[in-house]
């Protein structure tokens, strides 16, 4: 049995070196978070390798599982974590993808093939955001806005309380300085020298005079 990986550059090659049928191709719009199956009508009537890819970057297409018979699938590299799941049955073959988000919209492929020649169905997955996503980007857009106002709030209310406490200060400040003044005019106002007393005469001295 020829190796998975050879098989995969083989169909890559085929894309483009062989002839290419292109069998159908729709859109498929999902919602963020949902399960979604991509569906491809069967066209194989004997054993053929089917397999599912996407383009990548508008310029690759990207492996994402191969189908060697209708019981084996294999996962590419980068597809193994169970997310995708490949599947057929005699009318369709189905890629099943779990919650998926924005990064799974692009350009689906379903390959077949069969005698030489490549058959593709093209799906285009669009992947918008859901009604729950939009409403919690809302809320929480809601809640920032709220406490940037709040915040914004509290800083003013702080700068004005300062600005006030800074005032009362300087004016607290100037009050005193007023009142030192008026306390030392006063002190100077009261504050004088006394004369000197005359002194008594005393009644029992005899006071004489010399030329």
């Amino acid at each position: 049995m020829m190796n998975l990986t050879l098989i995969t550059a083989f169909i890559l090659c085929s894309i483009s070196w062989i002839s290419v049928s292109l069998s159908e191709s729709h859109t498929v719009e999902v919602q963020s978070g949902e399960n979604v199956t991509l569906q491809c009508t069967n066209i194989s009537k004997v054993q053929a390798t089917t397999s599912w890819f996407r383009l990548v970057n508008r310029t690759k297409a990207s492996c994402i599982s191969t189908m060697i018979s209708s019981e084996t699938v294999k996962y590419c590299d980068g597809f193994k974590n169970g997310k995708f799941q490949m599947s057929s049955n005699i009318s369709t073959v189905s890629l099943n993808i779990k919650e998926v988000d924005l990064s799974d919209s692009g350009v689906y492929f379903c390959g077949f093939y069969i005698s030489g020649q490549t058959f593709l169905s093209v799906i285009h997955l669009n992947v918008e955001e859901s009604d729950a996503t939009t409403k919690l980007m809302g809320v929480i857009l809601v809640i920032l806005g709220s406490l940037f106002v709040l915040h914004t709030t509290v800083i003013i209310g702080l700068v004005v309380k300062n600005r006030k406490l800074q005032r009362a200060n300087e004016e607290k400040n100037r009050q005193q300085s007023e009142n030192l003044g008026s306390d030392d005019l006063n002190y100077a106002a009261v504050t004088f020298c006394q004369k000197a007393k005359r002194r008594a005469v005393e009644p029992n001295v005899v006071y004489a005079a010399t030329r």
